[in-house]
């Protein structure tokens, strides 16, 4: 049988003798269980510390007890969509958790949106409920007339934290632009500390959550570059985060304790299962980076902190490795360094390891996936260009435009079945089938080969995603709101290769006024999309390139972008 089992699945060969091919997932409950039990056993432990500031996994518990016990009393029921828009601070595990117990489902929502973007992903989910970091809420003032939200609970950087909390607050509020002017209707707003202490001392009525309810609705263009929820149940996230955790040999809750620098947000699929979740769960610790494009704070920050794991993009890397004060920090503990979210670049993962002396352990998901879906084996000693094996549970296919396996080293379509691939998108069953086989795999679309021994190997994407640091851009939103200023005539986005993001966003457009600028054009997009959305080169044509039947050529457009 495990002979057979091989030969359809030829990594498990190449698996340590000690490694199970299969995880136990019924037996695992939910992360509501997960999250009570973490908070029982290592009641002691820190579980966070952020602005040098700690909580335990009792204080954790206790405060989100109380954000579950106001939302209920705000009527939140099992069911409800409630988004959380905040970068790494501790309101936002407390949030988390919070939603989670009353049954509700967590929206994870950049906080660097635009207003139109906001209100977009908020209507499409049917939350109801927001709660912002306040630094943010000016955008939710200026979309709030094409919002149907109920309430607002706005948060400071160090509500969570006590007295010091209160202090960082302060400092923050006084740095200049950090938090904009806004104006929220009277009764909409709440102070995230009032609920807290709303809800403190109350009795939390228990929910049943089961393991096929919803734990998120995260957000992606896919696979086919329409912006959509994937459905991710508990058992979804929770079957991945035992997956890595088996794979990664960090499942000894008794193990010393382990700190992981979660710089990466975890409103992003990556941190919010492989540094968050996966740690809370082993009753380990997560240094919270708010803000990790301050190279020379998040420096500051690793300095003062023992830490024993990492995770992050090439360009996050390449950042520090690039910092005159990094290679002066203390190595010794770091036990693994896991890469994701886009491809490492080999320069990157050279001089990582020539700095810190550890290996960079390249791996692959996606939101569909809860991520993880492969990863290179835990004490790699060189850095692989792989993203390593499937992992325990998860069965991979390479297929062809028909559908059908093909041979080690030839290029196809990467499809994943497993307990960690979502339930499908959420209120598009006609985008969920495009995705799924007949024998229930889920298709990545992404080219992929798979060596004899099982690695897989990403050779390209199969659609006209771009991939800016680790964070999906797709062409035809950026065309949508191109195509809406006066100015344009046509307009056609792609990708370029860019050294310190990965790709880069270009847009070509044909003017319908010829008095408008680059400058200009640009200034526009930055008004309406996300920073990383942004075109970084538009490129002025006097037409675009296209089929007989008048679609455009992208494939040609790419081959004309000048240099970064």
């Amino acid at each position: 049988m495990i002979e057979e089992q091989r030969a359809v699945k030829p990594w498990l060969a190449s698996y340590p003798a000690d490694m199970p091919a299969e995880i136990e997932v019924d037996g695992l409950g939910t992360l509501v269980d997960m999250f009570e039990a973490s908070t029982a056993r290592f009641a002691d432990r820190t579980a966070v510390i952020c602005f040098g500031i700690s909580l335990s996994y009792a204080q954790l518990g206790a405060l989100a007890r109380a954000f579950a016990t106001w939302l209920q009393g705000q009527g939140i029921a099992k069911g409800d969509r409630v988004a959380i828009m905040m970068p790494n601070v501790p309101a936002y595990p407390v949030a988390l958790f919070g939603t989670l117990l009353t049954g509700a489902t967590v929206v994870n929502v950049n906080p660097l949106y635009t207003p139109r973007e906001l209100a977009a992903q908020l209507n499409d989910s049917g939350a109801r409920t927001l709660v912002v970091l306040e630094n943010f809420a000016h955008t939710v003032a200026q979309a709030l007339p094409n919002l149907s939200v109920d309430r607002v609970v706005i948060a400071g950087p160090g509500d969570g934290l006590g007295p010091k909390g209160a202090l960082i607050n302060l400092a923050a509020r006084h740095i200049k632009k950090a938090v904009p002017a806004y104006a929220l209707p009277q009764g909409l707003a709440t102070r995230f500390t009032a609920a807290l202490k709303a809800g403190r001392g109350r009795p939390l009525r228990s929910v049943s959550v089961a393991q096929g309810d919803l734990a998120f609705l995260q957000y992606t263009g896919g696979t086919t570059g329409v912006a959509k929820a994937a459905m991710l149940t508990h058992r979804n996230v929770l079957a991945n985060v035992v997956q890595s955790q088996t794979w990664l040999r960090a499942t000894d809750p008794d193990a010393p304790v382990r700190v992981m620098v979660t710089a990466l947000p975890l409103y992003h699929i990556f941190a919010l299962t492989c540094c968050f979740l996966f740690f809370i769960r082993s009753g380990g610790t997560c240094l919270l980076i708010p803000n990790p494009r301050d190279a020379d704070g998040f420096v500051k920050t690793l300095s003062k902190h023992r830490f024993t794991h990492m995770s992050g993009v090439n360009t996050l890397f390449n950042l520090l490795n690039n910092h005159p004060r990094f290679p002066l920090l203390d190595f010794s503990q770091l036990d693994y360094v896991v890469g994701g979210g886009m491809a490492v670049q080999k320069s990157v993962a050279t001089r990582w390891k020539e700095i810190t002396g550890s290996t960079i352990v390249e791996g692959y998901g996606l939101s569909e996936t809860s991520p993880v879906v492969c990863v290179n084996p835990y004490g790699l000693p060189e850095w692989s260009g792989t993203i390593g094996f499937p992992v325990p549970s998860t069965d991979v296919s390479i297929r062809d435009a028909d559908g059908m396996p093909v041979p080690f080293g030839v290029p196809g379509e990467l499809c994943v079945r497993g307990p960690q691939v979502m339930k499908g998108y959420w209120n598009r069953p006609d985008e969920t089938a495009k995705v799924t086989t007949p024998d229930g795999f889920f298709r990545t679309g992404d080219v992929a080969v798979m060596q004899p021994d099982g690695q897989v190997r990403i050779v390209d994407r199969m659609k006209d995603m771009i991939l800016v640091s680790g964070f999906n851009v797709y062409p035809n939103e950026v065309e949508d709101v191109l195509a809406l200023h006066p100015g344009i005539l046509e307009c056609a986005v792609v990708g370029a290769t860019c050294p310190d993001a990965g790709e880069m966003v270009v847009a070509h457009v044909v003017l319908r006024d010829p008095s408008l600028t680059v400058e200009a054009i640009r200034a526009y997009a930055r008004s309406q999309l996300t920073g990383y959305k942004v075109p970084r080169q538009v490129v002025i044509r006097q037409a675009l390139p296209k089929t007989n039947v008048g679609k455009v050529l992208r494939r040609a457009l790419r081959d004309d972008v000048p240099a970064a």
